[in-house]
């Protein structure tokens, strides 16, 4: 999976690119953990994301506590409305934040 990102002070963004399924979810995850130590803002941009499977969310769910341990805010951008109903459906709308 290929994920661009940008780094600007203590500011991450993460773009991943298709699918975050069983495929491809543990490569996000460790993409972007190596990208975590000194960041004080991450942002996740869904953009071009269309899918979101139960792996997937498990890797957000772990981004967003690796997040929280190091005082870090992560913030979800640009949710498709299918990803979204997903997001809804399994109460991670109401554990990780969107703008």
């Amino acid at each position: 999976m290929y994920v661009g990102h940008t780094i600007d002070g203590s500011r991450l963004t993460v773009q991943p690119d298709g699918r975050i399924d069983t495929n491809t979810a543990a490569d996000f995850e460790e993409q972007v953990t190596e990208l975590l130590p000194g960041m004080k803002e991450v942002d996740v941009d869904l953009e071009d994301v269309d899918y979101v499977s139960s792996a997937g969310l498990r890797s957000l769910l772990s981004l967003f506590k690796q997040c929280s341990a190091q005082n870090a805010n992560m913030t979800v951008l640009n949710v498709m409305p299918e990803v979204m109903n997903v997001f809804e459906m399994t109460g991670f709308a109401k554990v990780l934040h969107f703008a």
